[in-house]
């Protein structure tokens, strides 16, 4: 069943993704471009960004830090003085360092709080004037956040990275039940492993693993279909989320088991 409305065409559809210069991001861009989509891609690399401009013509960059609030608010005030609406905004913006408790660092964990989530809040402060201003006029919009399979529970090497992503599922299903009489949709995507710069750092086999082209495939199936959840590959997804109706017992045996730590 759909939760939110289906998106039968992206032709003329402003679409507006927030680090978008590598990993699913990026490729999620590319996508959508080839879809017909008005693209605009936010990072903090200029160069990425120009680059992708050049490949993608018509699509546009705009370089910010996600962790500037000024900065997000001036690029989504930006987007609507140029094209007068956005469509689709997704937070895809990410951090993440391997961590374990007994190699804590208050400053990369407080670095993730504020790239995964305060950034995220950020981008919400931005554009929800806009996008429910957008609904009352009967132009239906759509948010969407990026968390991770490392926020259904708690896992090792994620200390940092984990509670974050957590954070990011409880906000998307908080902002769907605040938004859905709003014509605003609210999606949350939970990938697994994927091939980016991210998860080189990655010392284990990682399993399931799939490209980021993949990954957009399914991002943009998603959208297309409606969903709240985006979750994928489901071989593995939904291995995990049967690990979450585990009691603790249970759970922490089967992860020690699954990774050896």
């Amino acid at each position: 069943m759909a939760l939110n409305p289906r998106i039968d065409t992206w032709a003329g559809r402003t679409v507006w993704l927030v680090g978008a210069s590598t990993g699913i991001g990026r490729a999620t861009a590319e996508r959508l471009h080839g879809l017909g989509a008005r693209v605009v891609v936010s990072a903090r690399s200029r160069q990425a960004l120009d680059e992708f401009t050049q490949a993608h013509p018509g699509s546009e960059a705009l370089a910010l830090d996600a962790t500037d609030r000024e900065a997000m608010r001036a690029a989504a005030a930006g987007i609507v003085q140029r094209h007068g609406r956005i469509d689709l905004v997704a937070y895809f913006a990410g951090t993440y360092t391997p961590m374990r408790a007994t190699e804590f660092d208050l400053d990369i964990a407080l670095r993730h709080v504020q790239v995964n989530y305060v950034g995220a809040l950020y981008l919400l402060d931005a554009v929800l004037p806009t996008l429910l201003a957008q609904g009352r006029a009967g132009q239906p919009a759509h948010i969407s956040l990026v968390s991770s399979v490392a926020g259904f529970r708690g896992l090792p090497q994620s200390l940092a990275y984990g509670p974050t992503k957590a954070a990011l599922i409880n906000l998307a299903e908080t902002l769907y039940m605040d938004l859905e009489d709003s014509h605003v949709g609210v999606s949350v995507i939970n990938p697994g492993f994927v091939e980016t710069p991210l998860t080189a750092q990655n010392a284990f086999k990682m399993p399931a693993l799939i490209t980021p082209a993949q990954a957009a495939l399914e991002v943009v199936k998603g959208w297309e279909k409606g969903e709240f959840e985006i979750h994928f590959p489901k071989r593995f997804t939904l291995w995990l989320k049967g690990l979450r109706h585990l009691p603790y017992t249970a759970y922490f045996a089967a992860v020690r088991r699954s990774t050896g730590l």
